[in-house]
């Protein structure tokens, strides 16, 4: 198994259209090898001290945090389908994402420990 991983900031007006966004390209990513997609939407963030999920993302007043990832069955099958979506002609952003992309964070993970799969 391989985790990729997503924190971001999303305006609270436009839940929706993060939900319509992902919902449309969750069959995409299952097409290319995806095992499980979730999107997380806020609900119980608190603020840290020192640093906490709003600090990372530099969330704005009116921002939600999403947590999301994509469980792969290795890194090889993530890799690979990283490559195949680049000039996959089924690739289609939106006109208008329902966040700032630059303030995502990502990263791939290899599970340690899992329990319950």
């Amino acid at each position: 198994m391989y985790v990729t991983g997503f924190l971001l900031a999303v305006p609270a007006a436009k839940k929706e259209a993060y939900r319509e966004m992902a919902a449309s390209a969750g069959p995409f990513f299952q097409k290319h090898g995806a095992v499980e997609i979730m999107e997380a939407w806020e609900e119980d963030v608190r603020n840290g001290e020192h640093t906490d999920f709003r600090m990372a993302v530099k969330a704005e007043a009116g921002e939600k945090i999403v947590f999301s990832w994509i469980v792969w069955p290795s890194k090889e099958a993530a890799d690979a389908a990283e490559k195949a979506m680049e000039t996959d002609p089924d690739m289609q952003m939106p006109d208008e994402m329902p966040f700032d992309g630059k303030r995502m964070i990502y990263g791939g993970f290899s599970p340690i420990y899992t329990l319950g799969r």
